[in-house]
């Protein structure tokens, strides 16, 4: 039956290359996908998949089902789509969307014969506010045994783990005044953002290694002579797990509460993107999943890189067993979020990897399907890191 799979690939990679292609040329940011989303659509649509458009509030979201008609697992295959601006697709969201349909399209053509259902879902916005983390919250994944997703980089690498992380904006409101006539009937709420700068610099020594706080000044007075009426930050607050992040987030509220005291500036928080939880990988699903890309053709598969970013995906392996690992576009060094990258997606060596990629992980979807041993290791393995999570 493998071998079958390995057959429809040759009847619709041109189709992917074209779609990738497609995908590459005509970019759109997230939650704006809406020409990128119709295009992966409308193929699965003529592949007899069931779709559903704009799932959990998010317009450019789907969720298209395969079913056989007999009991069985259901296996998700998951799509990005959104791009950056300025560089298009210098993530390669134009590959993984890609990858994420074809696998879902190869395994339909067998999942008949042996039971169970196909589904893919198209995950707005992983660059800024994931899809992934409303449809975690929603149940999206309730009805699902296994999910997975596959990323190009430089090199190929075994899924593994990411950081929770907390997007956190603060806002302080002083008083203006004539900043040389009159200082000292000022508020400057430029002064708390310093402070809470400070403070946080003074936070970096006193966390775990895996920690990471960076932010940005969004905003910070309007002349040199105007004490600063307004001033924001924004910042990302990351830590391998969630208990742990949480500790850390509420150390940088303090901070900014004491910036408020020190300086009388009225203090505003909130999250201005989604959370994003840590990434757990599923060990069972991803020594699958090397196999099968072994079996492609990828000669050479990485163990799993330290990774200091956030992924949406990590909201998914929270309540779902799931993989998220990197198939090499043979280029060491590449860096992520470059229009290098974007350029490399579209070349022939990377059409040909964008098919394995997509063969890989249908062959992964299939020994689920076929195996319930293997499954259910899936689920123990899942169980157990998760209760003690």
């Amino acid at each position: 039956m493998k071998d079958q799979v390995k057959k429809e690939l040759r009847g619709i990679e041109q189709d992917l290359w074209a779609m990738s292609d497609h995908l590459y040329h005509n970019p759109e940011l997230g939650d704006q996908e809406f020409k990128s989303m119709e295009l992966l659509v409308n193929y699965l649509e003529r592949h007899d998949f069931r779709v559903e458009k704009g799932i959990v509030g998010r317009p450019t979201s789907f969720r298209a089902v395969f079913d056989s008609g007999l009991k069985g697992p259901a296996i998700a295959f998951l799509a990005e789509y959104d791009a950056l601006p300025g560089v298009g697709h210098g993530c390669g969201h134009n590959m993984i969307g890609t990858m994420g349909i074809g696998a879902g399209v190869l395994l339909s053509k067998v999942v008949s014969d042996i039971g169970g259902k196909v589904v893919v879902l198209g995950t707005p916005a992983e660059e800024t506010n994931g899809a992934k983390v409303t449809m975690a919250e929603q149940g999206v994944f309730q009805d699902i045994d296994a999910a997975m997703i596959l990323h190009p980089s430089d090199e190929s690498y075994e899924s593994g783990d990411s950081l929770a992380m907390d997007a956190i904006q603060f806002d302080f409101k002083g008083r203006p005044s004539h900043a040389a006539a009159s200082p000292e009937k000022g508020i400057n709420a430029l002064d708390a953002v310093l402070q809470l700068f400070n403070g946080v610099n003074a936070l970096r020594q006193h966390v775990r290694s895996d920690v990471r706080i960076h932010g940005i000044i969004t905003e910070g007075g309007v002349a040199a002579n105007v004490v600063p009426e307004y001033a924001s930050a924004q910042f990302y607050v990351r830590a391998a797990d969630r208990t742990y992040l949480n500790e850390v987030v509420e150390k940088v509220r303090k901070i900014a509460e004491g910036a408020e005291l020190m300086t009388g500036a009225q203090l505003s928080m909130h999250n201005y993107e989604l959370s994003y939880d840590n990434m757990i990988t599923n060990q069972v699903m991803s020594n699958l999943f090397s196999k099968n890309l072994e079996l492609t053709g990828v000669e050479t598969i990485h163990p799993s890189k330290d990774s200091y970013g956030s992924l949406d995906m990590g909201n998914v392996s929270q309540v779902c067993p799931s993989i998220h690992p990197y198939i090499g576009l043979d280029s060491p060094g590449l860096v992520f979020h470059t229009t290098e990258m974007a350029d490399l997606t579209i070349t022939d060596n990377s059409h040909h990897i964008l098919s394995r990629g997509a063969l890989a992980m249908a062959l992964t979807g299939y020994d689920l399907l076929a195996n319930p041993k293997l499954l259910e290791q899936v689920k123990e393995e899942f169980e157990a890191k998760n209760n003690r999570s």
